[in-house]
């Protein structure tokens, strides 16, 4: 038996979509833009403002010869901690400070201002450049990374004890 054939001819791909549909789709696209440009040329400022910060300290990462990274609290000299192995979201969030430092010419030696705000937001901030990372928004595992310097472990021991 021999293959039946259709009929009807196939619309070619400029039918497909009625044109008026894609007139539309064009218009909104470039509002879209024109909005966004607008708000960004007229200093519109998408960032909510900092809640008050409840708890503050200033940190050093200084390199080790061994490969680590050693966490000194900048007010006391402290070492608060020795930092070895990958610690991927560490190091890249330093190596980003370090590279902005370099950029502005900066001294590498100023401490960065880890901050615990009202809101249960982490800011980690650099006085020197100006920049900041607010450390939630890559997840409550990665912000432990750095919250665990934030309040020192004796503080610690006494708000747990009855």
């Amino acid at each position: 038996m021999p293959a039946v054939q259709s009929t009807r001819p196939v619309p070619p791909v400029a039918e497909v979509i009625p044109r008026g549909a894609l007139r539309v789709a064009g218009i909104v696209l470039v509002a879209i833009v024109v909005a966004v440009a607008a708000a960004r040329l007229g200093g519109f400022d998408t960032h909510a403002p900092d809640a008050a910060p409840v708890a503050q300290r200033a940190l050093r990462f200084l390199d080790r010869p061994d490969g680590g990274i050693a966490v000194v609290d900048a007010a006391t000299g402290e070492t608060l901690d020795v930092v070895q192995g990958e610690q991927g979201f560490l190091r890249g969030t330093l190596r980003g400070f370090a590279r902005e430092r370099r950029r502005l010419e900066q001294s590498a030696q100023q401490p960065l201002d880890l901050i615990a705000r009202a809101d249960g937001r982490l800011t980690l901030a650099d006085p020197a450049t100006g920049r900041r990372i607010d450390l939630e928004s890559f997840g409550p595992t990665n912000a432990a990374v750095f919250a665990r310097w934030l309040v020192p472990p004796t503080a610690l021991r006494r708000e747990t004890t009855p």
